[in-house]
């Protein structure tokens, strides 16, 4: 989607800032020769290089700062559960912004502030589940503010305070949702919709959630580096997800060969911050793969949109020089009826030194386990085009996460 002029105004000021203030930015655009002045059109923002999450990972702690220490009024941080975390400050005036962000995406979830909301997701230097409360009481809802875990205290406070809002990681949303399905407390519970994020879930698996909650689902999207959650949401009419272009820059690239690629086309989010004071971001690479949406919403709001999130650059399985997303093992067990949403994958090399994929499922009861294996590997043969073994196991038997769940597990290289 081509840059405004409106937007170009804005990016103007926030490059001029990053490549004046921030160490980052100084430094890697005098290593590749940009002069910040030769960006005159909304073109020249191709000529910018672009960063990830591996290059800020290199100037940790605070490399990316762009503003005095007296302005930074809190820090954030990724997980780091693949590497170095990567360390995010704000000013105050980034804190207020990302709240009005979450405030704007629960409004088009439809909370109001009759609404009670129920925020699991977790605290502290996770930018979760304080970005959810902030958002909530921007709004003017009531916020709950839970965190993680504790499953019993959960149910016990959606029923007692009679939560109508739930925010969850989809997984704990899963788990939660089984939970009060297995103790036949649904009708105890006045939860209306569910604002879900932080991983990639299929259609099988939010059907669960809404049948079993008895709930409608809107996908909320966001990164640490970019805020948090909160700079996308869905909206009722479902067709993808509205995106905030009067703070954020949104590109489609090739991530292969970096080039950008017309609304409608598979590639990697690239996201410009544009009024982001503490941590500027240019042309950062996300790794998650969608599309821009061509075209208006039918729900009337102005702001453009991006499909769900298909997948991660960096999630792809190599095995039998074949390249698989976890979005395509998805796509293949959704036509299989017989199975539920959950799977595990296991990459492993056998006595022969051959590499296998073993992928481990759960069927629905009632069904005879060798009946639904045959199905999914034939499926699985058919759809992605290589043999694999496959495990049926019964319904709660892969294991459930109050975060996101690990589902590929490679024993390749222990």
């Amino acid at each position: 989607m081509k840059m405004t002029e409106e937007q170009f105004e804005k990016f103007k000021k926030s490059l001029q800032h990053a490549a004046e203030d921030s160490f980052f930015y100084r430094e890697l655009y005098k290593d590749k020769g940009i002069e910040i002045g030769d960006i005159k059109t909304l073109e020249d923002i191709t000529k910018l290089p672009m960063t990830d999450k591996y290059d800020l990972r290199r100037v940790y702690p605070l490399g990316i700062q762009a503003v005095p220490d007296e302005k930074v009024v809190r820090i954030h941080s990724s997980s780091g559960t693949t590497g170095q975390p990567v360390i995010i400050p704000y000013t105050e005036n980034d804190v207020e912004t990302w709240g009005m962000m979450m405030a704007r995406c629960m409004k088009v979830a439809g909370v109001t502030k009759q609404d009670r909301v129920h925020i699991t997701p977790g605290y502290g230097l996770w930018t979760a589940g304080i970005g959810f409360q902030r958002g909530a009481e921007m709004l003017g809802a009531m916020a709950l503010p839970m965190g993680p875990g504790n499953t019993e205290k959960q149910i016990k406070f959606l029923m007692d305070l009679q939560s109508t809002v739930l925010c969850a990681t989809s997984s704990y949303a899963l788990l939660l949702a089984e939970e009060i399905t297995h103790r036949g407390l649904k009708d105890k519970i006045k939860l209306k919709r569910g604002i879900v994020g932080s991983e990639r879930w299929g259609n099988k698996m939010r059907n669960r959630i809404m049948g079993e909650l008895g709930i409608e689902i809107y996908d909320i999207y966001g990164l640490t580096e970019i805020y948090g959650p909160g700079i996308s949401v869905s909206c009722s009419k479902h067709n993808g997800l509205h995106y905030w272009d009067d703070q954020l820059y949104f590109e489609i690239i090739d991530p292969e060969t970096g080039k950008s690629l017309p609304d409608g086309e598979l590639g990697e989010l690239t996201i410009t911050t544009l009024t982001k004071e503490a941590a500027p971001l240019i042309r950062y690479r996300t790794h998650d793969l969608t599309r821009l949406l061509p075209g208006e919403c039918s729900c009337g709001l102005r702001y453009p949109r991006h499909d769900i999130i298909l997948g991660r650059t960096d999630d792809m399985i190599k095995i039998k020089a074949v390249n698989i997303y976890p979005g395509q093992i998805e796509d293949v067990l959704k036509d299989v009826p017989e199975t539920s949403s959950e799977y595990q994958v296991v990459l492993d090399r056998g006595l022969d030194y051959k590499d296998f994929l073993l992928l481990r499922i759960e069927s629905m009861p009632g069904i005879e386990k060798e009946i639904v294996e045959r199905a999914v590997k034939q499926s699985f043969k058919t759809r992605i085009g290589i043999a694999i073994q496959v495990e049926a196991l019964p319904i709660g038997a892969l294991p459930r996460s109050e975060k996101k769940t690990a589902r590929v597990i490679d024993k390749r290289y222990c």
